[in-house]
């Protein structure tokens, strides 16, 4: 059973004092820990406190501690804490106030600016440092998930599939539909002036199938589904349910991540042939009913200009979208700290990124596809 607390002082040669606590420091103690320590500290300058003694402390007997410090130390004394071993250690540590954030002006605007570019490179730095090593993770875990495809959960890939798929058809198709239009608008308007009102289908066609289909399929994937894993994932994370996974021996990586980024590269290329379809419809209802067109001039110039080649571009597009996709919003879902302001701040991450990541592919894979005259 632990001993009761004791508080002895002795003087230094320096002035100040020396004050040991010994035995069991908890809160039950509160009022004597106030009354002697204080007692002590007023009668001296500057002191040392000694805890090697201390065989017991609790959360509330050390932040009343240093309570009592700070008071001393706001009328100028200086007070050094010492001695302190194993799980008094820690929970002094853990309650230690923190420091006072500096004024606004306590710095020059020159070092308030290189201060704040410096936390933007650390934390653009430790953001790719992070996002490196989730990639190799992931990658790691689909190598070990097709030697044993058995450790994938895919309980959930349905649920998964309805609600990336079909849930988000309707949407990807009218915005396609009316992209398809709108091009074709914007494209009969210039080509009547020339007489080459053939071209309408080659046009939209190729601009769907090659270009817009596949990107803005994902950008609407992103918003919908991205952004619902990254708050998902988000969630859970700081709910401690990852950590409940992992303390049952399960990998996040092939519980949570795997099947995402399986339903997205399942979805992603289906939605982009359905969009580049009802893109081709978009473009028809302007071949007919602003040019005038026959449909079936329309259809025969369509299938002259598109070609399985340029499909297959446009759908090994929407594949890389879908894997970019699943990856960054996954991985800022598991990166989320904090509560709720924490989650909404990885949602808003994962979209912004995926945005931008799905734009330098895009790129990307228009050069390299140009470079290889696909």
């Amino acid at each position: 059973m632990d001993s009761g607390l004791t508080i002895t002082s002795e003087s230094c040669h320096d002035g100040g004092a020396r004050v040991r606590l010994c035995g069991a420091v908890t809160l039950a103690e509160g009022q004597q820990l106030w009354r002697q320590l204080s007692a002590a500290l007023g009668a001296s300058g500057d002191a040392v406190v000694e805890l090697s003694g201390v065989t017991r402390i609790d959360g509330g007997a050390a932040a009343l501690l240093h309570a009592i410090l700070a008071r001393h130390r706001a009328t100028g004394m200086q007070i050094e804490l010492c001695g302190a071993a194993g799980e008094a250690a820690e929970l002094l540590q853990l309650y230690a106030p923190g420091k006072a954030p500096a004024p606004p002006g306590a710095r020059g605007r020159g070092a308030g600016l290189l201060h704040e570019l410096g936390d933007v490179a650390v934390g653009v730095l430790e953001g790719l440092r992070s996002s490196a090593a989730f990639i190799g993770d992931f990658f790691l875990a689909a190598l070990g998930a097709i030697r044993r495809p058995t450790s994938v959960h895919y309980g959930q890939l349905a649920s998964l599939v309805e609600r990336a798929g079909a849930d988000g058809a309707p949407i990807v198709l009218l915005i396609n539909f009316l992209v398809g239009g709108i091009i074709g608008l914007q494209g009969a308007i210039q080509l009547h002036r020339f007489g080459a009102d053939s071209f309408l289908a080659d046009m939209v066609g190729l601009s769907m199938v090659r270009e817009l289909g596949p990107l803005m399929t994902a950008i609407l994937v992103t918003g919908r589904s991205g952004a619902a894993y990254a708050a998902e994932l988000g969630t859970m994370t700081v709910n401690e349910e990852v950590d409940a996974l992992r303390t049952l021996g399960q990998d996040p990586q092939r519980f949570l991540v795997l099947p995402r980024v399986l339903t997205l590269l399942l979805v992603v290329p289906l939605l982009t042939m359905l969009g580049n379809l009802l893109g081709a419809v978009g473009g028809w209802t302007i071949a007919v009913g602003y040019l005038d067109q026959p449909t079936v001039v329309y259809l025969q110039a369509l299938e002259a200009a598109v070609d399985l080649g340029d499909i297959g571009t446009g759908l090994l597009k929407a594949c890389g979208f879908a894997v970019a996709i699943g990856v960054v919003s996954c991985q800022r879902g598991l990166a989320t700290r904090g509560g709720a302001d924490g989650v909404g701040r990885a949602t808003t991450s994962a979209v912004v990124t995926s945005l931008f990541l799905l734009v330098v592919l895009d790129a990307m894979f228009t050069w390299a596809f140009t470079m290889l005259d696909w």
